[in-house]
């Protein structure tokens, strides 16, 4: 073969020595300038102008569209893609690079696909998306028409504008409830704001072809709000597509928590009698229905129920580089280690054409899927569900209490996740830093970061009835020895204990120089200072808790500052030292109003020092 032109202008560039052009692109781009980069795709297009056979199986289905993963990292840990004792995830240098992914969907165009979709894992966490995507623009003159995406939709609101101005067309976001409180438990994560975000950014683009909402029903947890799903339609040009549960390794599924598509379809006719299919290619995996008046539709993927294998047009690559021609099929074969050993374009094309003739009919049933051998979701790519570490049959429950608790708990939790996400850069990938690839726990390495000086400010509150206020503001008056009649025990009890906001503050100091012992990884920190104030106030009219069947007017303002010189932050001290501080208030006040304090709103209200630098949180923000 002879080297074209373009290569050796490029070769005089370079530092390493090319063989054929096609050879060129089984290199890294991480070192190259980017005229190198521009001068490889354009070798790739001169290479590639020839067309080359349909792939096409021995059942004469044409394969046009190709996903392709390009990440096995997510931000999430969904229960449907990961099994609960986490996933290996290959060695970096297994992910196909930026150029042996242009290489191979160049060949797949050049052969007939005309739709790519990029996948993961979560592909936002992917370095130089907005790069790779418009290196895939590039392969429209070849008979490329689309670049899909299918997106968690965590960190995608503010990097969206710039995707589709690479070339970006088609949008699938994955979303499971509409209720945030569900979605923290189904995801162990906070973000359900985010994902609406992201949802309202991709409708009002302007850019995107289509918008499409992916929902993965799953009997007993989320069918409840199929419903509310479709009412997101009416006045949106928005395509919600219901995914029956499906199997995979490790994901525990269950026939009994499929819900079938013809039982959704009937289900969503009683309140929409008139509801009508929309006609559709027979190569489409959603049969598509719309509502009369709506400015959106429905559809519905019936993988387990109808398969629709007959008219099956999609090819699947791994992140790692293995070729699936069956999301349910557990053979693969490697096109990376074959790109790596020098295979030229014609060698691949036969591998690839080897695989597309080998695809079966149709899959296994429902009963019958390869959930042993075949890999989990979270490494093929595919609709993303949202993360249940517990058994669906037990989330009922555990979505009630999180609706019923107010705890300081609760409010830790939420709060720990932010801790961790502070301490990153905001176009960092979105995840708790303190579970390892396995998803179990794992202390942070600081040992490389410097010392530098660190502050962190808290606050938060306990609202009290009139009755506890007014014994904490008459502590040193007349008023004190004077209750109400009914009162007088409980009043003499609470006053027995000592000063209510002085024992609070030694509490709180206290708790905040034992927050490694009682969170179990955070650091132990030499502290500098820890100021604890603690205010009684008139709740403002709008910031009042309701309790069940009456409004608490008044609350104590716990603030805790903290500083040190250290390798990580201290938010988490000063958030013990407010938990602490409130606790203690609600134990000295028990005896008057322990059913009717709430302890809530605490937070990270400013935070200096580290890489992520400083910010300032309004509160109620």
């Amino acid at each position: 073969m002879q080297i074209s032109p373009l290569a050796l202008r490029v070769r005089s560039l370079s530092s390493f020595t090319l063989g054929p052009c096609r050879r060129l692109r089984s290199y890294s781009s991480g070192g190259a300038t980017d005229l190198q980069v521009r001068a490889r795709d354009r070798i790739t297009q001169i290479d590639s102008r020839t067309p080359l056979p349909n792939l096409v199986d021995s059942f004469k289905r044409k394969h046009d569209y190709l996903r392709i993963s390009l990440t096995e990292r997510c931000n999430l840990r969904c229960f449907y893609c990961m099994p609960n004792e986490g996933v290996q995830l290959s060695p970096a240098e297994h992910i196909l690079t930026d150029d042996e992914v242009l290489r191979l969907v160049a060949l797949f165009v050049r052969s007939g696909v005309t739709k790519i979709r990029l996948t993961g894992g979560e592909p936002t966490v992917r370095k130089g998306l907005g790069t790779l995507i418009k290196r895939l623009d590039s392969l429209r003159s070849l008979g490329l028409t689309s670049i899909a995406m299918t997106s968690n939709g965590l960190a995608l609101h503010r990097r969206l504008p710039e995707l589709i101005e690479s070339g970006l067309t088609h949008l699938n976001l994955s979303l499971d409830t509409l209720d945030p409180f569900k979605f923290e438990v189904m995801t162990r994560r906070l973000g359900h704001d985010a994902v609406l975000k992201s949802l309202d950014v991709a409708l009002s683009s302007g850019g995107l072809q289509s918008v499409k909402l992916n929902v993965v029903v799953v009997k007993g947890l989320n069918d409840s709000e199929v419903l509310d799903f479709v009412e997101l339609t009416r006045n949106r040009d928005l395509s919600v597509r219901f995914i029956e549960f499906m199997p995979f390794s490790g994901n525990k599924w269950d026939r009994n928590k499929v819900l079938p598509s013809a039982e959704l379809l009937a289900l969503i006719r009683e309140r929409h009698p008139a509801i009508e299919q929309v006609q559709t290619v027979p190569s489409d995996t959603a049969r598509l229905w719309k509502v009369p008046g709506h400015k959106g539709g429905v559809g519905f993927i019936s993988s387990m129920s109808d398969q629709f294998c007959l008219s099956c047009n999609r090819l699947r690559i791994t992140a790692d580089g293995k070729i699936k021609v069956c999301l349910f099929d557990a053979k693969e074969i490697s096109l990376r280690d074959e790109m790596r050993r020098g295979a030229d374009d014609g060698k691949l094309l036969e591998i690839v054409r080897s695989a597309v003739w080998g695809k079966k009919e149709k899959h296994a049933g429902m009963d019958n899927i390869d959930t042993v051998t075949n890999r989990p979701m979270i490494l093929i790519g595919g609709p993303q569900l949202r993360n249940i570490q517990r058994s669906v049959l037990r989330l009922g429950s555990a979505i009630a209490a999180i609706r019923a608790s107010h705890s300081v708990a609760t409010r830790l939790a939420s709060n720990c996740v932010q801790r961790q996400s502070s301490t990153r850069s905001a176009t960092d990938e979105l995840q708790l830093t303190h579970i390892d690839a396995t998803g179990q726990p794992s202390m942070v390495d600081v040992s490389s970061k410097e010392v530098t000086q660190r502050s962190a400010t808290a606050v938060g509150h306990i609202y009290i009835p009139k009755i506890a206020y007014n014994l904490i503001l008459g502590m040193d008056s007349q008023l004190a020895h004077h209750p109400q009649p009914s009162h007088e025990r409980a009043w003499a009890k609470s006053l027995s204990k000592g000063p209510v906001l002085t024992v609070a503050q030694l509490a709180a100091i206290m708790g905040c120089k034992r927050t490694p012992e009682l969170i179990p990884l955070c650091h132990p920190l030499p502290l500098s200072n820890i100021s604890v104030t603690l205010a009684p106030e008139a709740a403002p009219q709008d910031e009042r808790m309701q309790h069940p069947d009456h409004w608490l007017p008044f609350r104590i303002r716990c603030t805790a500052t903290v500083t040190s010189e250290g390798k990580t932050g201290v938010e988490m001290e000063a958030l013990t030292a407010v938990s602490i501080g409130l606790l203690t208030v609600w134990d000295m006040l028990k005896a008057i109003a322990g059913k009717d304090m709430i302890i809530g709103n605490i937070m990270v209200s400013h935070k200096s020092g580290g890489r992520s630098g400083s910010f300032v949180r309004e509160e109620g923000k």
